[in-house]
């Protein structure tokens, strides 16, 4: 829904909970028309329910007033004497409507000078843990998100089993725009498996589906930085047709609201109004090849061909070639070219040369693409275009005001953002484009797009299968290294810990500094201070 109809839908719901309250707010010494003002009417409810003005923001930030309102129902019960199991229970099964029966049939009595301590144990619990849920969404929606590395994309840059802080204040964090969803996780309940969310799904059904009008529309707080080039980013990917990022083919269209698209992270190489170019897998910024920073650590494939190893025998690769890998730190699972005729692994250009040394290894050799072979794989997925993972662009990426020309050779790059980000009508006939059923020769973009890349350049699944990112798909700013385990993806008892990498930044220069000991320091030193101010306070009393 737009906002003008969100607000006429809110006030609808100060209608209805006017006529269901008023009466309520009288006996409890109020006057009858305070029910029915918008946001002010629920200040005066917090006074009538004996709690804080603040749980009013609360009741309007989306997924976090799934909890406060409901919340509020209870405690309007219990101010008017209804405290039971029973009157609570009624009060969530009939979402709220429970009221209408206090206010126009029961005789109820406001109590002013009500005890806000539950009765009992488990009372004090359950509301002990629901504000835990709330303080915690609150945080991870609007500040900082934990975040694991599940795959090699950046490797050696970041690895496989690193535990993420992911800032959002950095770029402004995005108000949830999907209004009904389980607090604290994303897109599914763990265990369960199921879809953590109210929302269609069905790509032919989103724009009719009653549920997928429950939709906030995109709106972001202001962050105090811009997305820098080299940047690593957290970002929703874009590709959200797919219900899994690497089920290219899946058994139909699935379309997921930009704010439960799959979590991704990936190193920003080019910012809104770049033309990007990669050239035997290096990036090349408006004609200039991108500098990183020195923390960036590139993989490439190489072929490799061993000695006294069985290159068929799984066995051979596992037990004798990985532990051999291993000490040059590479760490990718071994694979075999398109052919399936040589073996290839992931390795830097350093360790590669490293490598090479060994008795068991007869040689490692880079590999990629040649220029001009086309990658069926790969943007914009078009037969005009002969670009490959090693090969590919030049390519100007949308800024927001900015224009291009268009014609029938470069619409399939900017087709799916002028219609699935920035919601027109996009249809070829011919050698003529149509927007909106206008002939178009030029568009002028509405937002800023990015272009993210993985740093293992030939195993990653990035940009350059899906396009470009979106600054409404952006998530976040990876700031923390927190945890660090290797063999994450190997079982618990193949886990083990890389103290090197616990409590380092992500970004910066030079070696990576733990900052792990003082840390605890700093936690045990408040600990004991604290134990000691307790103390003395006991002495002089």
């Amino acid at each position: 829904m737009s906002w003008t109809q969100w607000f006429i839908f809110l006030l609808i719901l100060q209608i209805i909970h006017g006529l269901g309250t008023w009466k309520l707010y009288v006996k409890a010494g109020r006057k009858a028309w305070e029910a029915y003002v918008p946001f002010y009417n629920a200040v005066i409810l917090m006074k009538i329910i004996s709690r804080p003005w603040w749980w009013v923001i609360l009741m309007f930030l989306p997924i976090v007033n799934l909890i406060m309102i409901p919340a509020a129902w209870v405690e309007t019960a219990r101010a008017f004497g209804k405290d039971t199991k029973l009157d609570a229970l009624l009060c969530i099964v009939t979402l709220g409507f429970y009221l209408y029966y206090l206010n126009y049939v029961a005789d109820v009595n406001y109590i002013e000078d009500r005890k806000l301590k539950p009765k009992t144990s488990t009372g004090e619990w359950i509301t002990s843990i629901l504000f835990a849920i709330v303080a915690a969404t609150i945080v991870h929606t609007y500040f900082f998100q934990p975040f694991v590395i599940p795959s090699s994309s950046l490797e050696k840059s970041l690895l496989v089993g690193d535990f993420l802080i992911v800032s959002k204040i950095h770029y402004g964090a995005r108000i949830p725009m999907t209004t009904v969803g389980a607090p604290m996780v994303h897109d599914t309940i763990p265990i369960l498996k199921k879809k953590s969310y109210l929302f269609n799904d069905n790509f032919e059904e989103r724009n009719t589906s009653w549920m997928n009008k429950l939709q906030l529309p995109y709106f972001r707080l202001p962050g105090f930085e811009t997305i820098e080039r080299n940047d690593i980013v957290v970002f929703g990917q874009p590709a959200d047709t797919l219900v899994d990022m690497n089920k290219f083919k899946p058994d139909r269209n699935y379309y997921k609201p930009i704010d439960k698209k799959t979590n991704l992270v990936k190193r920003c190489v080019g910012i809104p109004g770049d033309t990007l170019e990669v050239r035997n897998g290096v990036v090349y910024i408006n004609g200039k090849q991108n500098e990183l920073p020195d923390r960036a650590k590139l993989q490439f494939s190489h072929d490799i061909a061993f000695k006294n190893i069985n290159a068929n025998s799984m066995y051979d690769l596992t037990v004798k070639a990985k532990p051999i890998l291993k000490k040059y730190d590479i760490t990718d699972a071994i694979g075999y070219d398109q052919d399936r005729e040589t073996l290839v692994v992931q390795a830097t250009l350093e360790a590669a040369k490293k490598a090479v040394v060994h008795p068991n290894i007869e040689s490692i050799t880079f590999h990629a693409e040649d220029d001009g072979i086309r990658d069926d794989r790969v943007f914009p997925h078009d037969i005009k275009y002969n670009w490959n993972y090693n090969y590919f662009g030049p390519i100007w990426i949308p800024k927001a005001g900015g224009t291009v020309n268009l014609d029938a050779e470069n619409i399939a790059i900017y087709k799916r953002a002028i219609s699935e980000y920035e919601g027109h009508n996009v249809v070829t006939r011919g050698t003529q484009i149509f927007i909106d059923d206008q002939p178009a020769t030029s568009y002028t973009f509405q937002q800023d797009y990015y272009w993210m890349m993985g740093d293992n350049r030939h195993n990653s699944i990035d940009a350059r299968a899906w396009g470009f990112v979106p600054y409404n798909h952006v998530i976040g700013k990876p700031v923390f290294i927190w945890m660090s385990i290797d063999g994450i993806n190997d079982g618990l008892k193949n886990w083990s810990i890389r103290w090197n990498r616990v409590f380092t930044t992500v970004s910066g220069s030079g070696k990576r500094i733990s900052y792990l000991i003082p840390f605890l320091v700093i936690i045990f030193g408040i600990t004991f201070f604290n134990k000691w101010r307790k103390k003395k306070k006991a002495k002089d009393h």
